[in-house]
C-alpha cells in the first residue's frame, strides 16, 4: 500500500477519537483511524546512520480517505518552534500517492496559503508557519517527510483553536473557523510550479546523503526554497 520497498515499524495511528477536538463537527458520531505514521524510516543500516548524524528523521504518513460528517480527512496540525538561530524549523513533503491540500497558515494569521499537491510533487512549509494535510482525493493519501529531529512538534494551539483556521468539507468547500477572530483569505499556491532543481528528480528520498536538506537544521539556508513558497 505505501509503496515502501524497506522494514516498516508499527505505525502511530490516529483515530477520531484522537482528532475529535479539531474536528468541524467535534461531536461526529464515526468511529475509526484516519491516519497511520510510520517514523524513522530507512532503507538500509547506511541511510539510517546518515540520517541520525544530521538529526533527520524520514517518515511516511497514510491518510484515509472517507466522510468525517461532511468534512475531509486531515491530520491534527501543528507548528514548529525556533531553531538556535532564532528561525522557525521547516519541513518537506512529497505526495508518494494520491491528492494533497496542505493548509499552512502564518504563526500571527497574517497569511493562509493553501498548497494543492498531487504524486511526486515537493512540498515546503516555511518557518513560522502551521500544518494540515489534507486527503483532497477519493483514494488514501501517502506522503512522506524529512524533518529536524531537534525538536518537538507544538499541537497545543491548533487543539486550543479547535482546528486550523479553515476546514475543507467533503464538497470541497472551505468555511472558516469560527474560533478565530478575524482570518485572511487562502491563497492558494500550486505545488507543481515549485522548482526541483534543490532535489533529486528521483524524490525525496534520494536527497538522504546529500547537502540538499542542511536547511532543514539550518533555516537560514532555504530562503530561496521559502520565498517560492510565499510568493505563490
Amino acid at each position: 500500500m505505501l509503496g515502501w520497498s524497506g522494514p516498516l515499524p508499527e505505525p502511530e495511528i490516529r483515530d477520531i477519537e484522537d482528532m475529535r477536538q479539531v474536528l468541524a463537527t467535534p461531536d461526529c458520531q464515526e468511529t475509526g483511524p484516519l491516519y497511520f505514521m510510520y517514523r524513522d524510516l530507512a532503507l538500509n543500516d547506511c541511510d539510517r546512520q546518515w540520517l541520525h548524524s544530521h538529526h533527520l528523521r524520514y517518515d511516511i504518513t497514510a491518510i484515509v480517505s472517507r466522510d468525517i460528517c461532511g468534512e475531509r480527512v486531515k491530520t491534527k496540525g501543528h507548528y514548529h518552534p525556533l531553531s538556535p538561530s532564532g528561525v522557525g524549523y521547516p519541513e518537506v513533503y512529497e505526495v508518494l500517492r494520491g491528492h494533497a491540500h496542505y493548509l499552512l497558515q502564518e504563526r500571527n494569521l497574517s497569511n493562509v496559503i493553501l498548497v494543492d499537491a498531487l504524486e511526486k510533487d515537493l512540498i515546503i512549509v516555511p518557518p513560522g508557519y502551521g500544518h494540515v494535510t489534507i486527503n483532497a482525493g477519493n483514494s488514501d493519501l501517502i506522503m512522506a517527510n524529512i524533518v529536524s529531529t531537534d525538536f518537538e512538534s507544538q499541537y497545543m494551539e491548533y487543539e486550543k483553536m479547535g482546528g486550523a483556521v479553515y476546514y475543507e468539507l467533503t464538497d470541497g468547500r472551505f468555511i472558516k473557523n469560527p474560533a478565530y477572530p478575524s482570518v485572511p483569505e487562502i491563497q492558494v499556491v500550486e505545488a507543481g510550479h515549485l522548482p526541483k532543481v534543490h532535489f533529486s528528480k528521483d524524490g525525496l528520498y534520494e536527497t538522504i546523503g546529500t547537502d540538499t536538506l542542511d536547511f532543514l537544521n539550518n533555516p537560514d539556508l532555504g530562503w530561496d526554497l521559502f520565498n517560492e513558497v510565499l510568493r505563490g
